[in-house]
């Protein structure tokens, strides 16, 4: 192991030596005192006099950062993975062992994703101490994040000198779906919302059950539930007690085609679906359902089975953070034919799609009603709050008047949509982007009260 030349060191404290804006202010009025001492002899000398102070106080300036090696060390600290579309905090504990307080100019280098190019931190900290500095970023595409260095730029209480550090290595955070946002719907949430809802319990006439338990019978117990035997052993009438089949399987189905690459709010339709899917995931699960799900468009893709085990959650994740939308039209010709081979038991299947037209419904209208027959299917669908600002606005203009015509009739033909699904007995929800969750969940949980699955 070789030690460092003192032509190595220069060369290292001259690629971190920095002038700051405040030498140059200095150094301007020199100039201007040396201009004017060219007019006012005995001037001169003083302005020498004035620039020697300056000299000797800037190399102070300059021996007391970089005298000592080392002096500042720093650390990222980075969640494990981010959540899309929320706030992620990212902190920066940076240790001074210098004796004097310093001020921080911090440029930490961001992934690319974010197109930040001007993030800067300004900060003091005191002498031997540490201190931790956060700011928050708000990752809206999935994938992996790659963070470059941090640059800290040091400078002492006298300001003319700034020393360069560049810590920390580069490190990269894998953006998964929105999983922040499952704190905000756990099971008592779900409570509050059903009893928000109106929801109550009702028997559910002509569904399957699951056996509980073999008790005496009491009168008003249904004589075809009696089991015969346990009659015979107990020599009393004994009857099957059921209760309500929990473990229902809930599929969801996403659409990666073109119309779910389209943006609201920084998020594309298909990220809305994906972060909506895995806390209606979650719900399903607090629900005791079974829950899986497959995306779709030309082919199948990220498929989970449906399970109500305890990973479920963790596969979900994973799988939804593979999902990527391309731009061509799905085939729901293939997504039909996936679920008969798939999907044996009668399921709740939640569609995360969208049309453009009623002329695009109806070329797959056909498939949807097929899936149907078999399955309980729910389509969610989007409403453009673009074009529904538009409609709130005042018109002054000819051509403002006919961007709200149509407007009005891009809404009218969504509207037209749900009906017409209705009229062929497909469930449908009609949501903003922002709305798309409590929606779905609040649907899930009508048609679990109704026992329609």
């Amino acid at each position: 192991m070789t030690s460092s030349t003192p032509m190595q060191g220069i060369k290292k404290a001259y690629g971190s030596f920095y002038l700051n804006n405040l030498f140059f202010y200095f150094l301007f009025g020199f100039v201007v005192c040396f201009v004017i001492s060219f007019f006012v002899k005995p001037l001169f000398l003083f302005c020498v006099l004035l620039l020697a102070v300056f000299g000797g106080i800037v190399l102070i300036d300059f021996l007391v950062l970089f005298t000592v090696k080392n002096g500042i060390t720093a650390k990222r600290i980075l969640p494990e993975k981010f959540s899309n579309g929320d706030l992620n905090k990212v902190q920066l504990e940076i240790s001074n062992h210098y004796n004097l307080e310093l001020a921080l100019f911090i440029i930490d280098e961001l992934p690319f994703q974010f197109q930040i190019r001007d993030f800067q931190l300004f900060k003091k900290i005191k002498g031997h101490s540490t201190q931790t500095y956060s700011y928050e970023v708000k990752p809206t595409e999935r994938g992996e994040y790659n963070f470059g260095s941090t640059q800290i730029f040091i400078s002492s209480v006298l300001g003319f000198v700034s020393k360069k550090y560049s810590l920390n290595p580069a490190a990269v955070v894998k953006n998964y779906p929105s999983y922040l946002r499952l704190k905000q719907f756990d099971l008592k949430t779900i409570q509050s919302l059903s009893a928000a809802y109106g929801v109550k319990k009702i028997r559910r006439i002509g569904n399957s059950y699951e056996f509980e338990q073999i008790k005496e019978y009491i009168q008003g117990d249904n004589i075809r539930d009696i089991n015969w035997k346990a009659t015979a052993k107990k020599n009393q009438l004994m009857v099957n007690q059921f209760v309500d089949e929990k473990a229902q399987h809930v599929y969801l189905l996403l659409d990666r085609g073109r119309t779910m690459k389209m943006p609201f709010d920084g998020l594309s339709l298909l990220d809305h679906s994906i972060n909506s899917g895995l806390i209606v995931s979650n719900v399903v699960i607090q629900k005791q359902d079974k829950v899986g799900l497959f995306s779709f468009s030309k082919k199948m893709m990220n498929y989970v089975a449906c399970e109500r085990r305890n990973h479920q959650m963790g596969l979900i994740l994973e799988s939804l953070y593979n999902v990527e939308t391309n731009y061509q039209e799905s085939d729901f010709g293939m997504l039909y034919s996936t679920i008969k081979q798939r999907i044996k038991q009668r399921s709740l299947l939640l569609l995360f799609t969208n049309f453009d037209s009623m002329d695009a419904l109806h070329r797959q209208l056909d498939y949807l009603r097929a899936i149907n027959k078999n399955h309980l299917l729910l389509v969610i669908f989007f409403k453009n709050k673009e074009i529904l600002d538009l409609t709130k606005e005042k018109t002054r203009t000819e051509s403002e008047i006919v961007k709200k015509i149509v407007a009005e009739k891009f809404i009218y033909d969504k509207e037209q949509m749900v009906l017409e699904l209705r009229k062929y007995g497909v469930n449908s929800i009609l949501t903003t982007p922002e709305n798309l969750t409590i929606d779905t969940i609040n649907k899930y949980i009508e048609i679990k009260s109704k026992g329609l699955i």
